[in-house]
Formats: structure tokens, C-alpha cells, sequence
């Protein structure tokens, strides 16, 4: 039996739930249902994100303290997690003084260690508000990529981390206006001094292939950035025992809400705490998103590991949601929170549906509104429960047969992939686990088609018959519930009724039931109405449309680029429909020998088709294997162009005066290549 701690980042206690941050949350919680049903021990560990300049802001707007605001904010958390059956061990919170008290101990590792420093930084500073800004008080343009409206610390397109201060016209999102620059002692963490030791463990196998690849680029080129880990005050949080008038930043004692919470566990169940973190006997697993690999990867490994602390086993790290192929919009009702959701619809179906999407790589999930309702509906409506609707009623007074009726194998096969399909969970696989199930769901069916159980009971000769068949389609269903009970918990608890006989295990799906009462069959699970999801993003529209938006900014660009290059002119759109634009996929990027400004690119357009590429853009990108993987916009319909280094037969766009200001542009994220630029 295995020793399992898992945990999901913490919510950040400034905001409700919504079904972008329930990706993370059902995907744990499945995974953590699935180790259980095993029979390993795994303890699921959660806990609220609790401080930062935010927090004051948000309860002086309330009218209340900062602890009074968080405390609802964790009771309003854990209701929309409970609603989704999402069940932790523990959910705790950084304000707490297990939290401040680990704190302590690790912070005093890394002064041991001399990995702290204190250096003067430029900081910004909002005049009106009288205030320092938190990264999350910052709105501007991304230092490395030039994406507009990206916060103070890392972009949510390219990944970069960066201080404020290195934004590109940045803007208080306090008073909508151009914070100016002040000077403040911070402290860092040089985690450069743990250089080799984060190398090599990132690429250990703790992490996947596309996250460790990722990792990678940070230890080719320059030292590892130095980690400013304070805050000056006003700021809610824990002051730095060693530093008075500092505070932690929160991002130090976010990951140790971890540690501070499993502690509080460990109390309340007598266990010990080092079993756990100081363990080589405990894996220890984070899921997270991919927008915060960097501090999972680099910051809190360099942390654990000079203060002795067990490192994680495994980072697991999934991508974005997207609704209907777009980011989440307050204004289209696509943001929508998670008690919005519960007033229309079934947890069951979005737990079912983000498992079918969910696999073990990084990117981004879509929520369809189409294809959900008709997956919903045609999978678990139409195959699963279907099994136990069209044959619990026929039996409800005789019970199952006393003998395993024959089923051509039908049985044994779906016991014998038990093994396949719980791979595919334990290697968060899950849209490849639902397809097994639902292969097994597609062989079941016809049994029950084919013997018709509606028709048998016409015929009191044929009660045998009709017993025998009905007990074959009661325990195909029980079998699937078993195997989609980390995901449909709720399913699995009404098989339990209905056949007196609830799922502990996951061997339960290698024996069927013989003999047992059958009794009353319930409903189980409804169609998905389209209205319902209709009602519900219309009342996401309408609440987006009074709430106040604390990150709408109206970003302050300079005009120097247009004097630069004034707007060309006009033409007409027959002129433009001419030019064809095309997402494209970076499938190789290499230097091009003795060329001063040009990269080779080969350019995937979907399927076979690929396009070569010679791109002026070796200034601006050092390393061309970083560009790998990314999507593009190219000109798919340029004549081809030899050059001495070969054929080119495109151009990707870019913008930027030249040099190393040359930025290519990257269509949104659920964009896919071949598909037009319009």
C-alpha cells in the first residue's frame, strides 16, 4: 500500500470559484478517488491563499477585516468544492499559525544556508492610492512577448516571470493610473546556488516531458534569476521575524500552506508530520496549472531542499479552459462560477466531461457547449445508465440470478481491462480511461438489445431468461459505475443502492454479483437540456454586466511605434482577401549557418502539409529551439523565394521595428493549424 499526500495550488481567497479554477480541483480529486479505490492511502491536502495587498483592498470594500473577508471567502470555497463532490482531508489556510510557524523553519534554512540577500529595488508606486503595488495590482504589456494586459509578475501567454517594474506602460489596477517608480529594500533567494541540484531534478522524470523541456531553457543561458521573496508594509501577511517592517511575499508562504495544512491534519488524526514530509517511505504529488510551473519547479524544490523537507514525486501540471474555443468572457457569460453553474446543471456532468478532455499532457481543455450536452447524453444517459433502467425494474422482486448467467465473455473481457483502464488514471489519462469504459459500454448494449428484456417478461415461460439477462445487465452497469466511480461518485453510490452492494474497491469489477436483492430502481441521471446551459450563461452575461471589474485597465500605449511607422495606405478588401493567412504550428526551428538574421522554420498547417520557412527574426529569438511547438500566423499563399540558404514558401508575421524588437504574433489559445486568419 502506498503513502499518498496530494495536493491542488491554493485558491487565491480574493475571488469565488469558477469552472476554469475546477479543472485543477476535479482532477486531483479523481486521481485521489482513484489511488483510495486501490486501497492505497492517499490524503487529499488543500488550503486558501490568503494574503497579499489584494486581501486589504477587497475587505475595506466590504466594510470588514481582512480575517473576517478571508473567512467567508474559505466557507463560500468549500461549499462550491463540496457542491462538485470535490472531498479534501484537510482544507486549511497560510493565515494560520501552523502556516507562520513553517514559515519560520524554512526561512531560517535558507538564511543558514546564505542564500538570502538584501538589495535596493525600484518598486512601483501608486500616488493616489498611497500604496506599494502587489504583482497583482500591475496591468501592462509583457517584457518578453509584448502581450497587453498581463499582471506584474508572469505572462499569461508566454510564461515570462518578471518584476512590475519591468513592465511596458504598466497601470494601477487601484486608480487606473500610471504608478511611478520608488525605491524599497527587498530580499531575495538566490536559488543560482542550487543550480545543478534544480537541473538535475527537473529533469528526473518529476515532471512531464513538455513542463521539464520547458524548465530546461531557464538553466541554458544566463544564472537563475534571484527570487524577491518580500514585501514592504502595509501588506497582510506574516512580518519576516529578522526583517521587521517586511513581509513574506505571498507566493513564499503559499507553497508551504501545503506543509501547514497537513500538519493540522496530522493533529486532528495523531499522526506524525516528518512521516509525510520527511519521508522516503511518502510521495508526495502537487497538481497545478501550467501558469504556475515556474515557482513549483525552481522556488519551492530549492526551498524544501535546503530545509531537508521530502521533494515531490511528481509535478502534475495541466493547461487552460476554454469555452466554445475562446478564453472565458465575463462579457459572452463563458466566466461562469461554480454556484452559478450547480443552479443549472449536474456536477456529475462536468466531473464527466473534463475527464474525457483531461489527459497526461499540457494542453488546454474546451468546453463545447455542444459537444458536452451530447456526450452527457449519448454516453452516460444513453449507455451506462441505460444498463440498469431497461433491466432493474424486471427483477426488482426475484434478485439476481443465483449463478453468473453465460454472457459470450462479455464480463470477463470488461474484468480483464480493469488493469488498462486504471493505468490511464494513475497517469491522469483519463480522456483514455473514459474511452475504454465507454468501449465496454458499447459492447454491452447490444446484449441488451438483442435479448430484449421488454419483451421476455411478456412471456411467464421465460422468467428464467429474462432473470439470467437482466443479472448480466445489472453487473456490465456495476462494472462501469466501478471503473467511473473516481469520476461519477455519485453513480457509483446509486449502483450501491440498487444492488445492495457498495463499491469499495476497485477489484469489485472482477466478480459479479449472483443472488442478491435488487431493489427499487431510481432515476439516476438526467438528459442534458440545452435551455439550462443557455439560462446559465445568460446569468453569468448579466451579472458580468453590473459586477464591478477590478482588472478591466485601459492599457496607456505610447504612439512612438505609429510615428515610426505611419499606417500605410488604404486598400480594399478584395486587396485583402488575396493575402492567405494561416495558424501554423513551429514544428523545427534551426540556425541557418552564416546567415546574421535568419532562422529556418518548418511550419506544420494540420496533417501533411508544411511549409519552409527562412525568418529574419535570429536577433530577437538566440536560442530557435524555444520556438518550437508554438503557433504562428504565416502568409500560406507567398510565391516561393530562393535564397542562397534554400526555398522559402512563406513569411510568419511579426511586429516590431527589427532587430531584437521583432515579436511574432501568436493566434489565441483553441486555435488550431490550417484554420484561416480572417
Amino acid at each position: 500500500m502506498r503513502s499518498i499526500l496530494v495536493t491542488s495550488a491554493l485558491p487565491y481567497a480574493n475571488g469565488p470559484i469558477h469552472i476554469g479554477h475546477l479543472v485543477e480541483y476535479l482532477q486531483t480529486d479523481i486521481w485521489v478517488r482513484f489511488q483510495k479505490l486501490r486501497g492505497n492511502r492517499a490524503i487529499y491536502i488543500c488550503a486558501d491563499d490568503t494574503h497579499g495587498t489584494s486581501i486589504t483592498i477587497s475587505a475595506r470594500a466590504q466594510g470588514c477585516s481582512e480575517e473576517e473577508f478571508i473567512a467567508e471567502m474559505s466557507e463560500a470555497h468549500q461549499r462550491d468544492f463540496a457542491g462538485f463532490d470535490i472531498e479534501f482531508d484537510n482544507y486549511g489556510s497560510t493565515h494560520s499559525q501552523e502556516n507562520r510557524a513553517h514559515c519560520t523553519t524554512l526561512w531560517k534554512a535558507l538564511r543558514d544556508a546564505g542564500m538570502v540577500v538584501e538589495k535596493e529595488i525600484e518598486q512601483l508606486f501608486d500616488v493616489e492610492a498611497e500604496t506599494f503595488l502587489a504583482d497583482r495590482f500591475v496591468r501592462g504589456t509583457c517584457p518578453n512577448c509584448n502581450s497587453t494586459n498581463q499582471p506584474g509578475d508572469n505572462c499569461g501567454n508566454c510564461g515570462a516571470t518578471y518584476s512590475p517594474a519591468e513592465l511596458i506602460d504598466p497601470v494601477s489596477t487601484l486608480s487606473k493610473s500610471r504608478p511611478e517608480i520608488r525605491k524599497a529594500v527587498h530580499l531575495f533567494v538566490q536559488i543560482e546556488q542550487l543550480h545543478d541540484f534544480l537541473e538535475d531534478w527537473t529533469q528526473s522524470g518529476a515532471l512531464q516531458t513538455e513542463s521539464a523541456n520547458y524548465v530546461k531553457n531557464y538553466f541554458l543561458h544566463e544564472p537563475l534569476q534571484d527570487w524577491d521573496i518580500s514585501r514592504p508594509g502595509p501588506y497582510f501577511g506574516f512580518e519576516i521575524p529578522d526583517s521587521p517592517g517586511n513581509y513574506w511575499y505571498v507566493w513564499f508562504d503559499a507553497p508551504i500552506g501545503y506543509m501547514a495544512s497537513t500538519t493540522q491534519w496530522c493533529q486532528a488524526n495523531k499522526e506524525s508530520f516528518d512521516d509525510w514530509w520527511r519521508s522516503p517511505d511518502a510521495e508526495i504529488h502537487h497538481f497545478i496549472g501550467k501558469d504556475i510551473q515556474y515557482f513549483h519547479t525552481l522556488f519551492w524544490p530549492a526551498m524544501l531542499k535546503t530545509a531537508g523537507f521530502s521533494l515531490p514525486t511528481k509535478v502534475h501540471i495541466h493547461g487552460f479552459l476554454t469555452f466554445d474555443g475562446e478564453k472565458m468572457s465575463k462579457s459572452k457569460g463563458t466566466f461562469i462560477r461554480a454556484s452559478n453553474y450547480l443552479k443549472h446543471l449536474d456536477p456529475a456532468y462536468l466531473r464527466y466531461y473534463y475527464a474525457t478532455k483531461l489527459s497526461h499532457k499540457i494542453d488546454d481543455l474546451d468546453l463545447n457547449r455542444e459537444e458536452f450536452a451530447a456526450r452527457i447524453n449519448s454516453d452516460l444517459v444513453g449507455k451506462v445508465v441505460n444498463l440498469a433502467s431497461r433491466t432493474a425494474k424486471f427483477v426488482a422482486g426475484t434478485g439476481l440470478s443465483a449463478e453468473y448467467p453465460e454472457d459470450g465473455g462479455l464480463f470477463a473481457e470488461a474484468a480483464a481491462q480493469g488493469d488498462a483502464i486504471a493505468e490511464a488514471y494513475e497517469h491522469c489519462d483519463y480522456s483514455r480511461a473514459m474511452r475504454l469504459i465507454m468501449e465496454l459500454a458499447d459492447k454491452a448494449n447490444p446484449y441488451i438489445e438483442q435479448n430484449a428484456p421488454w419483451e421476455l417478461r411478456k412471456d411467464p415461460a421465460k422468467g428464467k431468461q429474462l432473470q439470467d439477462v437482466c443479472s448480466v445487465g445489472l453487473n456490465l452497469f456495476r462494472q462501469l459505475a466501478i471503473y467511473l466511480a473516481p469520476v461519477l461518485p455519485q453513480l457509483a453510490k446509486q449502483s450501491g443502492d440498487l444492488l445492495d452492494a457498495p463499491v469499495v474497491s476497485w477489484d469489485d469489477a472482477k466478480t459479479p454479483l449472483t443472488g442478491t436483492a435488487v431493489n427499487k430502481f431510481k432515476h439516476m441521471m438526467q438528459r442534458v437540456d440545452p435551455k439550462n446551459i443557455e439560462a446559465m450563461i445568460e446569468e453569468s452575461r448579466e451579472e458580468a454586466s453590473t459586477a464591478h471589474r477590478d482588472t478591466d485597465v485601459s492599457p496607456v500605449d505610447s504612439d512612438e511605434a505609429l510615428k515610426a511607422e505611419p499606417i500605410a495606405p488604404e486598400i480594399t478588401i478584395d486587396d485583402f482577401a488575396k493575402v492567405d493567412l494561416r495558424v501554423a504550428r513551429v514544428l523545427a526551428a534551426e540556425d541557418v549557418p552564416d546567415a546574421r538574421k535568419l532562422i529556418k522554420l518548418t511550419l506544420g498547417l494540420g496533417g501533411e502539409e508544411r511549409r519552409t520557412v527562412f525568418a529574419g527574426i535570429k536577433q530577437a529569438y538566440d536560442d530557435p529551439k524555444q520556438l518550437v511547438g508554438r503557433l504562428v500566423v504565416c502568409v500560406a499563399n507567398l510565391a516561393p523565394r530562393k535564397m542562397k540558404f534554400g526555398t522559402s514558401e512563406g513569411m510568419v508575421v511579426a511586429s516590431g521595428p527589427g532587430g531584437k524588437e521583432i515579436f511574432l504574433l501568436s493566434p489565441d489559445s483553441g486555435a488550431q493549424p490550417g484554420q484561416r486568419v480572417h
